[in-house]
């Protein structure tokens, strides 16, 4: 694995985007709704929100290709209607219910993409299918849960102060699945004991690696860790590039790719919710301070971690279930054939790349991250990583079958 500086215009994606090499119209569509959807900000918002334009693009092309059974109710699709035009109409039905903040953008796009077709039946068909597939997958979406009412109740004592800031995505175990039966089908059993030796160990590492003011974490490690502090698509969706742009593969394949992808990923985030409101672990910055429960261990009042602590329960890790589901969904594609070199950038190191040989490596930088980062512990990331490679490999399994 190396790291690199990326200079040029996709540094900024949050911003912008630009088309990448060997790119057919999803992966420039995809690339282009990342840049519009990662304005939504971090946590599980963003993910939720590509699973619903990437599963509209797979049913708008497989409607009109026959390439695979739609996710929902198979659209008519007229003879010859123009795939191009369908990927445009439905990312820009998607994204405008979805982003209605970022109108210009998305007509700006759509009518970019559209200038390259010529006018006639099949521009015309295409775009009525693309938009009648966006609609089914967003009255899906209004009706799966995500929208509930939030009854988070904070853990308390009647007069006794806690801060006020309520958790994020405590409804999210709640919402329907995409191809999961239900939230807790994953659902891991509890965090180690606090008398443990996995909890020690985990203590320890994450106290001495993940402070703010560390002085054993590497550079190296430093670099990771300030990588990672991402969680949008932005940071993901690259690896998923990096697979779709290898030669001979087709729109069709590329449209099955992105949707079981990101479907896997909103699905791992449910289940991975599921299981923290569950538990409701502390974080490091809780348990540092107070000495982590056994009376073995050295409390450290002052202790701050590398990154702001995100605000939901510690275990299982959410960054190690989107990873680990992008990973099964990876290997699943790809089967026997090696994958490419992995590489994504990140906003939050400045534009860095980084490279991955293997998926496991891009797997395990991720776990490791999360305990640079001062947020997780070992275990938490190990069983996360499980949990989002059992809902890969589902996903993989039943979506589009």
């Amino acid at each position: 694995m190396k790291a690199l500086k990326w200079i040029g215009c996709a540094a900024f994606a949050a911003a912008t985007w630009i088309p990448v090499a060997l790119a057919d119209v999803i992966t420039d569509w995809n690339e282009k709704a990342c840049a519009i959807v990662g304005k939504v900000g971090p946590g599980g918002p963003g993910h939720r929100f590509m699973a619903i334009v990437q599963v509209s693009v797979y049913d708008a092309v497989s409607s009109i290709t026959g390439s695979g059974k739609p996710y929902l109710a198979g659209i008519d699709a007229p003879r010859g209607a123009s795939v191009d035009a369908a990927v445009a109409a439905a990312n820009r039905t998607a994204l405008l219910e979805l982003m209605p903040g970022e109108k210009e953008a998305i007509e700006s796009a759509y009518q970019a993409a559209l200038a390259k077709l010529a006018d006639g039946a099949a521009k015309t068909d295409g775009i009525a299918v693309g938009e009648k597939a966006a609609r089914a997958v967003l009255a899906r979406a209004a009706a799966d849960g995500a929208n509930a009412a939030d009854t988070y109740m904070p853990h308390t004592s009647p007069g006794v102060y806690v801060p006020t800031m309520i958790p994020v995505s405590t409804s999210w175990p709640k919402r329907k699945p995409w191809v999961m039966d239900r939230a807790d089908q994953f659902r891991p059993g509890p965090p180690p004991a606090l008398d443990s030796d996995t909890w020690a160990h985990d203590y320890k590492e994450v106290m001495l690696l993940g402070g703010k003011n560390s002085t054993q974490r590497s550079k190296e490690q430093t670099e990771i860790a300030r990588f990672w502090e991402e969680t949008r698509p932005l940071v993901y969706h690259p690896v998923l590039r990096s697979v779709a742009s290898m030669p001979g593969r087709t729109v069709a394949q590329n449209a099955r790719f992105y949707a079981v992808a990101t479907v896997a990923v909103d699905d791992a985030l449910i289940a991975i919710f599921d299981a923290k409101y569950t538990y409701n672990f502390w974080r490091p910055i809780t348990a540092v301070r107070h000495g982590g429960g056994n009376k073995a261990l050295a409390a450290e009042a002052g202790w701050t971690p590398f990154v702001n602590t995100p605000m939901h329960p510690e275990y299982p890790c959410a960054h190690c279930v989107s990873s680990g589901a992008l990973g099964a969904v990876i290997e699943a594609e790809l089967g026997a054939t090696p994958p490419p070199v992995l590489s994504s950038s990140s906003p939050t190191a400045g534009g860095t790349v980084r490279e991955w040989r293997t998926v496991a490596a891009f797997m395990e930088e991720v776990r490791m991250a999360r305990i640079y980062d001062g947020v997780h512990y070992r275990n938490s990331t190990e069983v996360g990583n499980d949990m989002g490679r059992k809902v890969g490999a589902l996903a993989a399994e039943r979506f589009g079958r």
